[in-house]
């Protein structure tokens, strides 16, 4: 029997194991969650939804610390840093609990014949979420929470490395007052998730993930015309076009590169910087990146040995290909990888189209905005960017021209827990956060009266 197991990736110690789920307990979910959502989500308001919403972000601060140690455990954030997903996560519940109401609320149309006509919007049901390892309770919680207060009810699958924190989401929504089987968490199989999608019960399915991951899971929800919402990879572009400042130009740099370890699907993996700031700019950022200490906890261990395994290859390719590596030497002490540059990097290389997941940089030089689009757009991921230019009407000009779900100008730290997320190409389509995540599986009801 397969498990989920907790590997420790600072030291490759197995410290727990958990079975996989049995056909019965595969069954008790869908038969709980399905029969929930018609007794519960359907005889609740909006409003005491939301209650249990608001308590969940209470928990989440209450046991913050608890749970930073935990998924340090699972997969190496050192512990400040997951206090502070914890802590996020947290105001992402306290944003959908305070604005449901608000985003809920039925929507009037103005029809050409007068008639009195507006859409209500509520839940489907059963709604399955595949979640992945990199941010244990920010991913799920962005998912689960306005599902709930919308009135779907929730299976959980979380990445088999991440038991103990998927155990501990679900007493969270437990104690904070959600009924049994309005979250349900599930080590399941690739088998069973495959059956549950085509089960007449789920009627969509969630996944933050890989792109090979997405494709399967929309072939299986297509076959079972299963709507579903997909958040899979990035390469995004961190782009130095105009700024009287280079210094806050390569800390924002560093920040959106190193954040999570690097392993993150909207972290600013292609730095581009305009010619006349270049060489400034690289020496202060290879200068930064090299700087930057393990033993301070800058940053962790990549989660997993076959995480490090894979980041090694790429970069090689690269090497093998004619890159230059300008900080890092690709030999990393087990997990812990030496965050690292690349240069040198043309149009035929793998590594041009490719993600990496986890501390390194590719490091471009541009001659113009035009040719910062060109290189921006050359990727087949179009999730999010970042833009540093002092002419916020320039910058604007520029981010309309990217092929990507989302544009952060001046800074990289600009997500927020009512902010939508998501984007184009093979980073997926539909959003989570803000009142267009909470309408991705809402049934978008017609009312209208004749008289």
């Amino acid at each position: 029997m397969s498990t989920f197991t907790v590997t420790n990736p600072a030291t490759g110690e197995t410290l727990a194991e958990y079975p996989s789920a049995t056909a019965a307990e595969v069954e008790a979910a869908l038969s709980d969650t399905h029969r929930v959502y018609r007794e519960w989500a359907r005889t609740t308001t909006i409003a005491e939804r939301a209650a249990l919403a608001q308590r969940l972000a209470e928990l989440f601060v209450e046991r913050k610390d608890e749970l930073a140690a935990i998924i340090n455990r699972e997969m190496g954030k050192p512990v400040a840093q997951g206090v502070g997903e914890v802590e996020f996560t947290a105001s992402i519940a306290s944003a959908f609990a305070k604005n449901a109401e608000e985003w809920l609320a039925d929507e009037a149309l103005d029809v050409e014949d007068g008639l009195r006509t507006f859409l209500r919007f509520q839940g489907t049901g059963v709604i399955l979420g595949i979640m992945p390892w990199n941010f244990p309770y920010y991913q799920v919680a962005r998912f689960a929470v306005p599902n709930l207060i919308l009135g779907n009810t929730i299976i959980l699958r979380h990445a088999s490395q991440c038991p103990e924190s998927a155990l501990a989401l679900e007493s969270l929504f437990r104690d904070a007052g959600f009924p049994e089987g309005a979250y349900v968490n599930l080590f399941a199989t690739h088998q069973q998730i495959a059956d549950m999608i085509a089960d007449d019960r789920v009627q969509g399915v969630s996944l933050t993930g890989s792109e090979g991951a997405g494709a399967i899971v929309a072939e299986a929800a297509g076959r079972a015309l299963k709507k579903c919402v997909l958040e899979l990879g990035g390469a995004d572009v961190f782009l130095v076009l105009d700024t009287q400042d280079v210094d806050y130009a390569v800390t924002q740099a560093v920040g959106g590169r190193m954040l999570n370890t690097g392993q993150s699907c909207n972290g600013s993996k292609r730095i581009v910087v305009l010619d006349k700031y270049f060489d400034e700019f690289a020496e202060k950022f290879k200068a930064a990146i090299a700087g930057q200490s393990y033993e301070a906890s800058d940053f962790g261990p990549l989660a997993s040995a076959s995480a490090a395994r894979d980041l090694i290859g790429q970069v090689q390719g690269a090497i093998d290909q004619g890159a230059e590596v300008l900080v890092g030497n690709n030999t990393p002490d087990g997990n812990v990888f030496t965050p690292t540059v690349l240069g040198g990097i043309t149009p035929a290389m793998d590594v041009y189209s490719q993600e990496l997941f986890g501390p390194v940089a590719q490091l471009y030089k541009v001659s113009s905005d035009e040719e910062a689009i060109e290189l921006a757009n050359s990727s087949p991921y179009g999730l999010g960017s970042v833009i540093i230019c002092d002419d916020r009407e320039r910058a604007e000009h520029v981010g309309n021209q990217l092929d990507v779900g989302m544009v952060f100008i001046g800074a990289t730290a600009l997500s927020g827990p009512d902010v939508p997320f998501g984007g184009v190409k093979k980073s997926g389509y539909g959003r989570e956060l803000g009142k267009v995540g909470m309408l991705e599986f809402a049934n978008k009801k017609l009312f209208r009266f004749a008289d």
